[in-house]
């Protein structure tokens, strides 16, 4: 017989389980409907801020501190000598860089001691149905949404590295002739740990996103090398290489009657703020704090209680949004003027205390 179900969630993604595992802390009765795994391992490293942390923790979903690299600093170098530094002052991070299979792996054990989820094959009757699918959701699509895509004609090529010389817990930056290269740290808390690891994100044009797959491995080395100017010494790939197409997109609605979109399925940015789980994992928080404290005759399905959900996400979406555009959109431009006017102002931010320092809380999670 089937489950009788007060939530059905489709996709069991990390923002999908997260849902699940938090509204099963209220006691109520959800269903998470699996999708087949993926083939080849996982090279994806997502950067955490504070707030989906201590989020995470709350669920115990958060990996042992193998899996869990702090983020002490960052650079962010421009294309003519622009940059700006960050670091994490009195807060024990900026960031944390997560390994994608084990942060799934905590997850799905803390699932399994949860008696009010069900994992399902297919989807089934409920109150509320949840789209935690991802940018490609049929459930949205189901629902009638409109998603407006953006294109940016970018794949992001990405990969594990060995580098010569040790990352220091600083992620790492470039943006140059409109592609964005980004070395993140990996090899958890301890200093002496895998500190010569890290995770590459590198978003570049689509047909140069095919050669760099397809190239031997020494050459494309030696273009990271000089993309990153040498900064961490000879880099050599540690794992598979992946790529994925990159877009900005937002769904016109996020609610109706007895259904929600959360996560990706919802919105869509650019991967150069780090900031995609991160919005992902805000939209759950707030479904969730909305469904707790919805008025005892209220059903979870409720349009207007899920409006209340829609109304306080969707301005911070779409401002990400427009922040991430925005700084792709300036970086592209290859005119000698732009690149004098973005790096100018680099240097001016990097030397604008209190305004940098607000930035910082903001990408840290306002906590």
């Amino acid at each position: 017989m089937a489950p009788v179900l007060d939530v059905c969630i489709r996709g069991a993604g990390i923002v999908g389980r997260t849902l699940a595992l938090l509204l099963a802390r209220d006691r109520l009765r959800v269903g998470l409907v699996q999708a087949a795994p993926a083939a080849g391992s996982d090279v994806r490293a997502y950067a955490l801020n504070a707030a989906s942390r201590q989020l995470l923790e709350s669920v115990r979903g958060w990996p042992d501190a193998a899996h869990e690299t702090p983020v002490t600093g960052m650079e962010v170098h421009g294309d003519e000598g622009g940059c700006v530094r960050f670091g994490a002052g009195s807060r024990p991070a900026l960031a944390w860089i997560v390994d994608v299979p084990a942060l799934e792996q905590r997850l799905d054990d803390a699932l399994r001691y949860q008696p009010f989820v069900t994992v399902l094959d297919a989807p089934a009757r409920a109150a509320l149905t949840v789209a935690c699918e991802g940018r490609g959701s049929a459930t949205r699509a189901e629902f009638g949404v409109q998603y407006d895509v953006q294109p940016y004609g970018q794949h992001a090529v990405a990969a594990r590295l060995h580098c010569e010389k040790p990352h220091g817990h600083v992620a790492r930056q470039w943006f140059q002739s409109g592609e964005v290269l980004a070395l993140l740290p990996l090899g958890g808390e301890a200093p002496a740990a895998g500190s010569q690891s890290v995770a590459l994100v590198w978003s570049v044009g689509q047909s140069r996103s095919e050669s760099l797959l397809q190239c031997p491995a020494a050459d494309f080395e030696s273009q990271l090398v000089a993309a990153s100017e040498g900064a961490l010494g000879q880099l050599t790939l540690a794992s598979q290489r992946a790529a994925w197409p990159l877009q900005l997109a937002r769904a016109d609605r996020w609610c109706g009657p007895g259904w929600a979109l959360a996560g990706d399925a919802a919105h869509s940015v650019h991967p150069l703020a780090g900031q995609g789980l991160n919005l992902g994992l805000a939209d759950v928080r707030e479904l969730a704090r909305v469904l707790h404290e919805r008025e005892y005759w209220r059903s979870v399905g409720d349009v207007r209680l899920l409006r209340r959900y829609e109304r306080a996400r969707k301005g911070d979406t779409l401002a990400m949004g427009a922040t991430t555009d925005g700084l792709q959109q300036l970086f592209a431009q290859d005119h000698a003027a732009w690149s004098m006017l973005r790096n100018l102002g680099m240097r001016g931010f990097d030397a604008s205390g209190p305004i940098k320092q607000w930035v910082v809380r903001q990408a840290a999670g306002r906590l």
